[in-house]
Protein backbone atom coordinates (compact mmCIF):
# COMPACT_ATOMS: atom_id res chain seq x y z
CA UNK A 1 0.00 0.00 0.00
CA UNK A 2 1.92 3.25 -0.77
CA UNK A 3 1.25 6.58 0.55
CA UNK A 4 -1.69 7.70 -0.71
CA UNK A 5 -3.72 4.44 0.05
CA UNK A 6 -2.47 5.27 3.53
CA UNK A 7 -3.33 8.59 4.18
CA UNK A 8 -7.34 7.66 2.00
CA UNK A 9 -7.26 4.59 4.83
CA UNK A 10 -6.46 6.73 8.02
CA UNK A 11 -8.82 9.38 6.66
CA UNK A 12 -11.50 6.80 6.36
CA UNK A 13 -10.83 5.62 9.50
CA UNK A 14 -11.03 8.59 11.51
CA UNK A 15 -14.73 8.20 12.10
CA UNK A 16 -14.34 4.49 13.51
CA UNK A 17 -12.05 6.21 16.33
CA UNK A 18 -14.48 8.88 17.22
CA UNK A 19 -17.04 6.58 17.19
CA UNK A 20 -15.24 4.59 20.10
CA UNK A 21 -14.41 7.82 21.68
CA UNK A 22 -17.74 8.25 22.21
CA UNK A 23 -18.44 4.81 22.93
CA UNK A 24 -15.66 5.20 25.83
CA UNK A 25 -17.37 8.24 26.78
CA UNK A 26 -20.73 6.50 27.28
CA UNK A 27 -18.96 3.74 29.56
CA UNK A 28 -17.71 6.23 31.45
CA UNK A 29 -21.18 8.51 31.69
CA UNK A 30 -22.77 5.07 32.60
CA UNK A 31 -20.22 4.30 35.96
CA UNK A 32 -20.19 8.10 36.91
CA UNK A 33 -24.37 7.22 37.46
CA UNK A 34 -23.91 4.18 38.91
CA UNK A 35 -21.59 6.27 41.30
CA UNK A 36 -23.94 8.92 41.85
CA UNK A 37 -26.21 6.84 43.21
CA UNK A 38 -23.88 4.49 45.23
CA UNK A 39 -23.34 8.22 46.84
CA UNK A 40 -26.95 9.29 47.18
CA UNK A 41 -27.80 5.92 48.76
CA UNK A 42 -25.09 6.52 51.57
CA UNK A 43 -26.63 9.98 52.57
CA UNK A 44 -28.41 9.89 55.62
CA UNK A 45 -30.07 11.99 58.55
CA UNK A 46 -26.81 10.30 60.67
CA UNK A 47 -24.34 12.86 61.33
CA UNK A 48 -21.57 12.25 59.80
CA UNK A 49 -17.43 12.82 59.79
CA UNK A 50 -17.23 16.65 59.45
CA UNK A 51 -14.11 15.59 57.01
CA UNK A 52 -16.47 13.89 54.57
CA UNK A 53 -17.44 15.67 51.29
CA UNK A 54 -20.83 16.54 51.04
CA UNK A 55 -20.56 17.49 47.74
CA UNK A 56 -19.92 14.19 46.10
CA UNK A 57 -22.72 13.84 44.80
CA UNK A 58 -22.54 17.97 43.12
CA UNK A 59 -18.99 16.57 41.61
CA UNK A 60 -20.16 13.43 39.95
CA UNK A 61 -23.09 15.31 38.39
CA UNK A 62 -21.00 18.01 36.96
CA UNK A 63 -19.07 15.43 35.85
CA UNK A 64 -21.47 13.89 33.59
CA UNK A 65 -22.82 16.70 32.49
CA UNK A 66 -18.99 17.76 30.95
CA UNK A 67 -18.93 14.03 29.31
CA UNK A 68 -22.22 14.40 28.52
CA UNK A 69 -21.24 17.75 26.58
CA UNK A 70 -18.03 16.35 25.34
CA UNK A 71 -20.16 13.05 23.98
CA UNK A 72 -22.74 15.61 21.85
CA UNK A 73 -19.66 17.64 20.72
CA UNK A 74 -17.93 14.03 19.18
CA UNK A 75 -21.42 13.20 18.08
CA UNK A 76 -21.21 16.48 15.93
CA UNK A 77 -17.92 15.64 14.67
CA UNK A 78 -19.24 12.08 13.97
CA UNK A 79 -22.16 13.02 11.59
CA UNK A 80 -19.88 15.79 9.82
CA UNK A 81 -17.39 13.32 8.88
CA UNK A 82 -19.68 10.78 7.66
CA UNK A 83 -20.88 12.97 5.85
CA UNK A 84 -17.21 14.14 4.18
CA UNK A 85 -16.48 10.63 4.02
CA UNK A 86 -19.71 9.54 2.02
CA UNK A 87 -19.10 12.35 -0.47
CA UNK A 88 -15.41 10.68 -1.17
CA UNK A 89 -16.95 7.24 -1.69
CA UNK A 90 -19.38 8.95 -4.09
CA UNK A 91 -15.92 9.55 -6.04
CA UNK A 92 -16.02 5.88 -6.71
CA UNK A 93 -18.01 4.42 -9.83
CA UNK A 94 -18.39 0.93 -8.84
CA UNK A 95 -20.52 -0.06 -6.91
CA UNK A 96 -19.76 -2.86 -5.00
CA UNK A 97 -16.23 -0.63 -4.39
CA UNK A 98 -18.75 1.74 -2.69
CA UNK A 99 -20.72 -1.10 -0.97
CA UNK A 100 -17.34 -2.24 0.26
CA UNK A 101 -16.11 1.29 1.66
CA UNK A 102 -19.59 2.27 2.90
CA UNK A 103 -19.10 -1.24 4.82
CA UNK A 104 -16.19 -1.01 6.42
CA UNK A 105 -15.64 2.42 7.30
CA UNK A 106 -19.37 3.84 8.00
CA UNK A 107 -20.56 0.83 9.15
CA UNK A 108 -17.64 -0.64 10.52
CA UNK A 109 -18.40 -3.91 9.30
CA UNK A 110 -15.49 -6.76 9.49
CA UNK A 111 -14.74 -7.43 6.77
CA UNK A 112 -15.50 -10.97 6.59
CA UNK A 113 -18.54 -9.94 6.85
CA UNK A 114 -18.78 -7.76 3.92
CA UNK A 115 -16.90 -10.45 1.84
CA UNK A 116 -19.92 -12.61 2.81
CA UNK A 117 -22.55 -9.99 2.44
CA UNK A 118 -21.38 -9.23 -1.27
CA UNK A 119 -20.44 -13.36 -2.21
CA UNK A 120 -16.76 -12.57 -2.41
CA UNK A 121 -13.33 -14.27 -1.54
CA UNK A 122 -11.38 -11.93 1.11
CA UNK A 123 -8.69 -11.53 -0.96
CA UNK A 124 -11.49 -10.59 -3.48
CA UNK A 125 -12.59 -7.71 -1.18
CA UNK A 126 -9.13 -6.81 -0.14
CA UNK A 127 -7.95 -6.15 -3.88
CA UNK A 128 -10.72 -4.16 -4.98
CA UNK A 129 -10.57 -2.22 -1.67
CA UNK A 130 -6.86 -1.45 -2.15
CA UNK A 131 -7.70 -0.33 -5.31
CA UNK A 132 -10.47 1.26 -4.68
CA UNK A 133 -8.13 3.59 -2.38
CA UNK A 134 -5.85 5.40 -5.15
CA UNK A 135 -9.45 6.40 -6.53
CA UNK A 136 -10.20 8.79 -3.32
CA UNK A 137 -9.00 12.13 -2.95
CA UNK A 138 -9.09 13.46 0.41
CA UNK A 139 -10.74 16.96 0.75
CA UNK A 140 -8.04 19.65 1.61
CA UNK A 141 -9.91 20.36 4.82
CA UNK A 142 -9.04 16.77 6.32
CA UNK A 143 -5.96 16.49 5.59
Amino acid sequence: MDKQQTAVKDFLMKAYYVDERINSKLEQVASLNELAIKATSTMSDMPGSPNRNIHKTEDIIVKILDLQREIQEDANELLNLKQVIRRCIKQVEDPECQIILEERYLRMVKWEQIATTLNMSMRKVFRLHDETLKKIVIPESWQ
